[in-house]
């Protein structure tokens, strides 16, 4: 049995994708600082520089999802470090812990996002070879990025998908979005028309699956779905799956900026992105509309 190795398995995309690879009969094995019931674990521990070296002998392939959450806190100084060497160090760590142990290793797979190309609301349709923007997210992306393909250096097929907000159920950015729907007090925020780029967790996972065997993949591609949605319309559609009247005016900016201080402009800005590279080279979306995607997940 093949053996796939991910950090942050626990989390919200990692839980979902550890059950397809097992479902597609894969051995999964989950790197953790504390311990995982019901669960495979290596531990690792990188301030200590450590971790269980048969997670590295072990594995086929690698897919890297560990990094601390991007709109969990208000964005401090402190939390900002956080969240960049949450990603970048424990790449850095990985990489040493392969080229020691297992050089050999077939694949690496890390996410990024689609925050590489920079808060910004424009008319541009950002393709892969575009550059990265200048703001906090785009430096924190482009430097995950570099860490991550230095793995091509081992002669290790390296996969990075830039990832847009992933559309699920239980977890994720969704819940948050329509909780104050729910309530019936749902808005647009700021103008609204700012572009929301959006993947369906079935279809990310499927991504990684194939990524993990099909060497067709390889460099960067961004994971998202081929639909471009603004923020008004992502709002208007999910009032109208949950039967909820959207009628409130949108929230002011200067609202939002009060509220979440810097991190406002993760939802106040937002461009398309181009899902072409994955499609193109035989990616077929099983939701490739916002609204065949919000009716599986709430199965109206």
């Amino acid at each position: 049995m093949q053996h796939v190795l991910i950090t942050g398995g626990s989390g919200f995309i990692g839980e979902q994708l550890s059950k397809y690879l097992s479902q597609h009969g894969y051995n999964v094995a989950i790197l953790s600082r504390t311990n995982l019931p019901h669960h495979n674990y290596y531990y690792w521990n990188i301030d200590k520089d450590y971790i269980d070296n048969e997670a590295i002998t072990n594995a086929l392939a690698i897919i890297h999802l560990a990094g601390a959450g991007i709109a969990e806190k208000r964005w401090t100084k402190t939390r900002k470090k956080v969240i960049l060497t949450s990603r970048v160090d424990t790449t850095k760590f990985l990489f040493k812990k392969v080229k020691e142990l297992n050089p050999k290793l077939k694949t690496f797979i890390t996410a990024s996002g689609v925050g590489y190309y920079g808060a910004t609301t424009s008319k541009k349709i950002y393709c892969e070879n575009d550059n990265p923007g200048t703001d906090f997210l785009a430096l924190v992306c482009k430097l995950w990025e570099n860490e991550s393909l230095k793995f091509n250096d081992l002669g290790i097929r390296t996969v990075i998908f830039r990832t847009g907000i992933v559309l699920a159920a239980n977890g994720g950015a969704l819940t948050k979005i329509t909780a104050p729907i729910k309530k019936g007090v749902g808005a647009a925020l700021g103008t609204g028309k700012q572009y929301v780029p959006w993947i369906h967790i079935d279809d990310l996972c499927n991504l990684y699956i194939e990524a993990i065997s099909n060497k067709n993949y390889e460099g960067v591609f961004n994971a998202v779905a081929p639909e471009h949605i603004t923020n008004k319309s992502l709002t208007k559609k999910l009032g109208e799956v949950l039967h909820k009247k959207i009628w409130l005016p949108n929230i002011p900016i200067f609202i939002l900026k009060i509220l979440l201080g810097k991190m406002a402009i993760i939802l106040l800005e937002g461009s398309r992105i181009s899902s072409k590279k994955i499609e193109k080279i035989g990616f077929k979306f099983s939701f490739n509309s916002l609204k065949t995607a919000l009716y599986n997940i709430y199965k109206t």
